[in-house]
């Protein structure tokens, strides 16, 4: 089992990488409280909730559980509040802990849930999915949707400890790899070449389930996020960075509709529209924006803009983006493949062009 500590500069937590995890050990291992919720989702209860929920009341835990509709589109307000009338109704108090049995969606949820209920109590994250391993899970972003924005309402909250289990990725659907390899390419991109060169020869060895692969990954992602997350926790400035891809993605999903388009194949695109802008501002060469573009086709993650949307679209919803300072739209770019920055002086003007000259090549 790996480990990889989250050093903050009040708090710390680790996060517990390996193959078929005992995560009740590790659960008691980091608090000793007695009454817990388990939040999972349609389609997570059916494989995992007895298995955890027993093996806690086996080791004298007081335990609950409620589940969740499954997907982005219900990443909602009347999500949370289920949450909360649940442990309402439980009489549960401060001294309660919530389980995030899930993908990135029950992480936000039940992480802001838990900020919230009586002014914040302790969680756990137990992602199931590679998105959620590698990125969503670590580093106390939690949320939930408005129609105007994505992630719109949420706090910073850190949790008790995350347990990623890789053997439960065994029973992921393609689909979720593929968002999950959005975040992957994204730390190669943004913070380091070395990887982005292992993932052009290896990331084939994801869709055939490769544990030492995926391993590796998910350590090497956990370990960028904790050094970005332990330098700047609340996003004044490096952590920015993290948004690559995201500015445009969060775009896409406003516009389709939650759920629509995963959140990590949104970024694998938004990813393809940030480098043709690098590209046009000759921040990156032809061949280096062609070398990221093979490799997101490996990734099978979308490259082409929905017909449905205009640059005037795009410009639209980021202005209903969180990054938005002062009026001004922040874009992550690329100095360099493995050196990010976050670039204030991109006009609409400039935006618009460039995705109505996309479309029109695609």
């Amino acid at each position: 089992m790996e480990q990889i500590k989250v050093e903050l500069k009040n708090y710390s937590y680790n996060i517990h990488i390996g193959k078929n995890l005992d995560y009740v050990a590790l659960i008691l291992q980091n608090t000793d409280k007695k009454d817990f919720l388990i939040v999972t989702n349609e389609t997570i209860a059916p494989l995992y909730l007895d298995r955890l929920q027993n093996s806690l009341k086996a080791a004298g835990k007081h335990v609950n559980s409620l589940i969740l509709n499954d997907g982005e589109q219900y990443k909602t307000m009347d999500s949370y509040m289920a949450i909360m009338t649940r442990l309402l109704e439980l009489s549960y108090g401060r001294d309660c802990v919530l389980i995030a049995l899930g993908g990135g969606v029950i992480g936000d949820i039940t992480g802001f849930a838990a900020s919230c209920y009586q002014r914040g109590v302790a969680y756990i994250q137990i992602p199931t999915t590679l998105l959620a391993m590698v990125d969503s899970s670590v580093g106390g972003k939690t949320a939930i949707n408005h129609p105007l924005g994505k992630n719109m309402i949420g706090s910073f909250y850190q949790p008790l400890c995350v347990l990623a289990d890789i053997d439960v990725l065994k029973t992921l659907a393609v689909q979720e790899l593929i968002a999950g390899l959005g975040e992957v390419v994204k730390y190669g991109l943004i913070l380091d070449k070395d990887f982005y060169e292992y993932l052009k020869i290896n990331i084939q060895k994801v869709f055939e389930y490769n544990e030492t692969t995926l391993n590796y990954i998910i350590k090497r992602c956990c370990e960028l996020k904790a050094y970005v997350v332990a330098a700047d926790e609340k996003e004044n400035s490096l952590r920015a960075i993290l948004n690559f891809g995201h500015t445009f993605g969060h775009a896409v999903e406003t516009h389709l509709g939650y759920g629509k388009m995963l959140h990590g194949q949104a970024v694998g695109l938004g990813m393809a529209i940030a480098v043709s802008l690098c590209k046009n501002r000759k921040l990156l060469s032809k061949q280096e924006c062609d070398d990221i573009y093979q490799l997101l086709k490996q990734a099978k993650l979308p490259t082409d803009i929905p017909q449905s949307m205009s640059g005037s679209d795009f410009i639209t919803h980021m202005r209903h983006d969180k990054k938005v300072k002062a009026g001004v739209i922040r874009y992550v770019l690329l100095e360099r493949i493995g050196t990010a920055f976050i670039a204030q002086d991109v006009s609409d003007d400039e935006v618009i062009s460039l995705i109505d000259s996309l479309k029109s090549n695609s």
